[in-house]
């Protein structure tokens, strides 16, 4: 995986650097800009894409930038920088719309971070190489598909039972958006891996199941 960073990754990290330490110093900018259910329903659906770009602290912000400059050049290498960046935003809106889906009642419920884009770019890099190698707790070498399937497997139950305060919705919203668009933007990908493509399809198969029948 090359680590060159092409143009719009650059500029995607600046957005979250600068927006973020404007944050931290600024309480008011902070609560107009984050993800917040009673003022999207007012209408200010801005916060949907704003809130990606805001962190809580350094190591917040350093997390998912680090996590953002190792995927993110195999994904512009894959497609190129205009669809990474379609991935980025979709993921993250997605994010954002499963967030509000989950927690619509309760107006009170905030959440900032670009985990939710972060983590469509993850998945979307797995969905079309399944088999790549990566390392949990970077340690533990996986193949892409089991931490696929195991990443939104927990994000499940932490939805279910609230566990710390991560927004395990954005995570798996973030998700669908890049299983999403790496099927849309390499259809190939079915004929090629269509076993692993259904195995990782199946935690959002099942996430639909429990929505329906309102277990989450």
């Amino acid at each position: 995986m090359s680590l060159g960073l092409d143009f719009s990754i650059v500029v995607i990290i600046a957005l979250n650097v600068l927006i973020s330490f404007k944050g931290f110093n600024d309480f008011s900018f902070f609560e107009k800009y984050k993800f917040n259910v009673g003022a999207v329903k007012a209408g200010q659906q801005y916060r949907n894409i704003t809130s990606g770009f805001l962190h809580a602290d350094m190591p917040h912000l350093l997390f998912n930038m680090v996590t953002l400059y190792f995927f993110a050049p195999f994904l512009v290498q894959q497609l190129d920088s205009y669809k990474f960046i379609l991935v980025y935003v979709v993921s993250l809106l997605m994010g954002s719309l499963l967030s509000f889906g989950i927690h619509k009642e309760n107006n009170y419920y905030s959440a900032i971070g670009a985990s939710g884009a972060v983590t469509g770019v993850i998945y979307a890099a797995v969905t079309m190489f399944p088999e790549m190698k990566l390392y949990m707790f970077f340690a533990i070498p996986i193949k892409g598909w089991i931490f696929g399937i195991l990443y939104l497997a927990y994000s499940i139950y932490g939805m279910k039972k609230s566990v710390g305060n991560i927004g395990h919705a954005a995570h798996f919203g973030g998700a669908m958006g890049g299983y999403a668009l790496a099927l849309i933007l390499k259809p190939e990908i079915l004929s090629q891996n269509l076993f692993y493509t259904i195995l990782i399809g199946l935690p959002i198969l099942a996430l639909f199941i429990l929505m329906k029948l309102k277990k989450i």
